[in-house]
């Protein structure tokens, strides 16, 4: 048994560095977080990621409505107007960047742009749970399914120790803490947090 924990531990210890995260002892209670970083966006605000299927769809122009996936490059094909910039910018500016290419070719272009297929979440789990790895999980996932997918925790973990570690496009990775307990139980934002790609939770 306390081979088995000192395997987990530096499994740990291993991937802590690769997530970013220089100072184990930094960190942020869930509810600390703010409310805009607690769920995912809303579908309005929702940002086009790598693999994402689109449907695009030009008004009174059925020839040039298309219906495509992201590449890993960020670009989708559309009839006419050429490859066109998707990641990272949400539905509606990829209508607007579409409207402007087809301006040359038509009076007032009307576009719709509308995500039809969403990539699963792709995570990893890491310390003291029964399977550490990466795993895919459903948009709106949790800290406890996550938990979940990996087998749950081990009779070593701290399950006040709980972590999210999140890359940030400004500054350090965020590394924000749950309480297993609380969270289990609905209380505090930990309920309600939701997962992106690219978390890493550890279980110490």
């Amino acid at each position: 048994m306390r081979t088995r924990e000192c395997f987990r531990r530096l499994i740990l210890l291993a991937a802590l560095p690769l997530a970013g995260c220089a100072h184990t002892d930094a960190y942020v209670w869930v509810d600390e977080v703010p409310t805009s970083q607690i769920a995912a966006p809303n579908p309005g605000d929702y940002v086009i990621a790598s693999g994402d299927v689109l449907a695009i769809r030009v008004y009174n122009q059925d020839g040039l409505s298309t219906r495509g996936r992201v590449r890993p490059d960020g670009k989708i094909g559309v009839p006419l107007a050429g490859e066109i910039d998707a990641l990272g910018k949400r539905p509606a500016d990829v209508a607007k960047d579409i409207e402007a290419h087809l301006k040359p070719f038509f009076v007032a272009p009307a576009v719709v742009v509308a995500v039809e297929e969403i990539q699963p979440l792709q995570i990893s789990v890491l310390g003291e749970v029964a399977h550490p790895g990466a795993f895919s999980l459903t948009p709106g996932a949790g800290v406890l399914q996550a938990l979940a997918i990996a087998g749950g925790t081990t009779q070593f973990a701290d399950r006040e120790r709980i972590f999210v570690i999140r890359k940030r496009t400004i500054g350090a990775p965020l590394r924000i803490r749950f309480s297993y307990e609380q969270t289990t139980k609905g209380a505090g934002n930990g309920v309600s947090f939701q997962l992106l790609s690219g978390d890493v939770v550890t279980v110490e």
